[in-house]
């Protein structure tokens, strides 16, 4: 058994639907893990309960041997589970700067060496730093959010469909970001674009109609391609 997360028999509902159906999940640390499927097959639902944000009616979320699924998501942020929404919410009328800070003062990084971390990830936030964050474009806020996400040294980034609405040039920018981190925190991302996905991924996994259907190891990728293709639709 994995210590490093195990995610086991986990149902989750909204209200009296059930959306997530028996998931079982074991993953090993520093592995670079994707999750995919059609919308409203049950992936970001999976992030948010891994990460606290909702509770399992039935099941649990173990990380590094300890139960989790049962903690508020501060509380599970602070052991170092991370997550990074789809929406790109940055707080828009703080400078980016300020977005910063705010993520290293409750992480208890020093200030400057968090946005010395996040300028290391994205430079051009260096002409930004005075800018309030909501004048920022989709791929720049999307980076932003990764980079306070990476303060306090995380060890585990869940991630939800990082380039999705972005152009060409950010996607390009987001994928140079997540292949940097490749190694250095351990990952699991939802993302649609296959391409990305056989690029990247150490291992892949399936989810339809809230179920965890398929794995793949990374030497199936590419053999598999058309039939991912016609997964995610």
């Amino acid at each position: 058994m994995s210590e490093f997360l195990k995610v086991q028999e986990l149902d989750v509902c909204y209200g009296k639907a059930k959306v997530l159906h028996n998931v079982n999940l074991e993953m090993e640390e520093g592995e670079f893990l994707f999750v995919v499927g059609r919308n409203g097959a049950g992936k970001t639902t999976f992030l948010k309960t891994i990460a606290g944000f909702l509770k399992p009616s039935n099941g649990s979320v173990w990380f590094r041997g300890r139960r989790i699924s049962d903690l508020p998501p501060e509380t599970i942020a602070h052991m170092g589970v991370r997550i990074v929404f789809q929406e790109k919410r940055v707080f828009s009328e703080l400078t980016v700067r300020e977005n910063i800070v705010m993520a290293a003062y409750s992480f208890r990084e020093d200030p400057q060496q968090a946005i010395d971390k996040v300028l290391a990830i994205y430079p051009k936030f260096g002409e930004f730093l005075d800018k309030k964050a909501g004048s920022l474009s989709g791929g720049q806020r999307q980076l932003l959010l990764i980079g306070r996400a990476l303060i306090g040294e995380p060890q585990l980034l869940l991630i939800d469909e990082p380039t999705e609405g972005l152009a060409a040039v950010a996607i390009k920018e987001v994928r140079r970001v997540l292949e940097d981190m490749k190694g250095k925190v351990s990952l699991i991302v939802v993302e649609q674009r296959i391409p990305l996905v056989l690029e990247m991924a150490d291992r892949l996994c399936v989810m339809k109609e809230g179920k965890l259907c398929l794995e793949m190891a990374r030497e199936e990728l590419l053999a598999r391609k058309d039939e991912l293709e016609k997964i995610v639709g």
